[in-house]
């Protein structure tokens, strides 16, 4: 029998289109395919580390789905709790270097996922599922969806893990700072940039985001080119701040993503505080995008317990 994954992702991946070089999209000639999901790339960076992750979403039933579920599987994601929709797109998402980005992901087939789309999931026999404040913006259904996620995985073994992920371009004004300091009270496991913290919640220093989020047992604020601090709960109780590494930086979008990869693996594998922010930052360090674009996984994994 396929064994099931350590880790369970869930949200939305898009079909990601750009310049093969580095001009503009309006003159541009040659463009290259490809995927970008902050969920997905979780799971192909612990797919990458050794670790049995799963993406679960929902892609249109077109090409361009089938091309993000092959791409996710050559990369080691276990892609069983995938849906296809035969009556939605999946979303798409244009680089313009220099110019910012297109999206085109309203009445995505992932925006139609609702509460219904859990009861397949192996959320009992995960170990962490991650999700993102990314899929409640998506829609009034995704919202629900999460509610209900959270819900389900406080009631199993598993832990909730949450990337704050603010896109303030998803949100009606106004609507992302409560919302998302709600989502991210009720998970065991939260990311958060001090930046978007402080877009967010005015807060500037990494013990004002613990002040405002006391209740995760875990949460990783992190600072850039500075370094990342992790706060504790419970009778472990405490901090660990470590400074990043220096190095020059190709691309950030997409490091984040990776960071709680490394630090999701090193939890996992049983890693202290010093441990966990070290392989977060050293597995950020990897990123050249916001595609998690490297070989597939050795067919050898760890231990799941």
């Amino acid at each position: 029998m396929t064994q099931l994954p350590e880790v369970l992702t869930i949200g939305e991946t898009m079909a990601l289109v750009a310049p093969v070089l580095a001009e503009p999209l309006e003159t541009a000639e040659e463009f290259r395919v490809d995927t970008a999901g902050a969920e997905a790339n979780v799971a192909a960076h612990l797919a990458a580390l050794g670790r049995r992750a799963a993406w679960a979403g929902r892609v249109g039933d077109d090409a361009l789905g089938r091309r993000v579920v092959r791409h996710l599987h050559d990369r080691g994601v276990d892609t069983r709790w995938i849906e296809a929709d035969d009556a939605a797109p999946t979303g798409v998402y244009f680089k313009d270097p220099g110019r910012g980005v297109h999206y085109y992901r309203a009445g995505s087939a992932a925006s139609r996922m609702d509460p219904s789309f859990l009861g397949g999931l192996p959320l009992d026999t995960a170990r962490v599922v991650h999700v993102s404040g990314i899929t409640p913006a998506l829609s009034a259904s995704c919202g629900a969806l999460v509610d209900d996620l959270i819900e389900r995985v406080a009631a199993s073994p598993a832990k909730l893990s949450f990337d704050v992920n603010h896109r303030s371009a998803l949100w009606q004004e106004g609507a992302a700072r409560g919302r998302l300091q709600e989502l991210a009270a009720r998970a065991d496991i939260v990311f958060v940039g001090l930046d978007e913290a402080e877009a967010l919640w005015g807060t500037v220093t990494p013990d004002a985001v613990r002040a405002l989020l006391p209740e995760p047992a875990l949460l990783v604020v992190k600072d850039g080119a500075v370094g990342a601090t992790e706060f504790r709960a419970g009778a472990d109780s405490g901090s660990t701040q470590v400074p990043a590494m220096s190095v020059d930086v190709v691309e950030a979008v997409g490091a984040g993503d990776a960071f709680a990869a490394g630090y999701l693996d090193a939890l996992l594998a049983g890693g202290g505080p010093s441990e966990r922010l070290a392989a977060g930052h050293a597995r950020a360090v990897t990123v050249l995008g916001d595609t998690a674009d490297f070989p597939r996984a050795a067919t050898t994994t760890r231990s799941t317990r």
